[in-house]
């Protein structure tokens, strides 16, 4: 995370800041529309929808490839959304993020080459308090 200064105040600036805030939007247009408590699969789904119909292109499900020294190993890792090739989405329904969610993201980002993804946890009663950004 990089900090700049702007007017005398110390602010945070985030790589892709501007992209993750749109798809954090779109995000919690999902989430009042549908709620908290459903599938994975039906949030990214609407997410993808909300992104697509804004202009952004969207992969749902994009295989992630893990290269080990000198081979390459196809073991069914994917991503939930990649957005514009540079922002992983990673989807939760679950109580609590835990570390080991936020270390998933860090090691798809790491693997992939990314720097920014956001976790999303869609079983909150405010999605503000089920977002995590992560940089690499």
């Amino acid at each position: 995370m990089l900090e700049t200064q702007s007017n005398g105040a110390t602010e945070k600036k985030y790589p892709d800041g501007d992209l993750t805030e749109l798809i954090i939007g779109c995000a919690i247009q999902v989430h009042c529309v549908l709620g908290p408590g459903l599938l994975e699969s039906v949030y990214e789904a609407c997410l993808a929808f909300e992104l697509s119909k804004s202009g952004f292109k969207v992969e749902r499900q994009k295989p992630l490839t893990v290269q080990y020294k000198e081979i390459k190993l196809d073991e069914g890792f994917r991503l939930d959304l990649l957005v514009e090739n540079r922002i992983i989405v990673e989807f939760k329904c679950v109580e609590k993020i835990l570390p080991i969610h936020e270390a998933q993201l860090f090691t798809y980002l790491k693997l992939s080459g990314m720097k920014t993804g956001l976790l999303i946890n869609f079983y909150t009663k405010l999605l503000k308090d089920g977002i995590k950004r992560v940089v690499c």
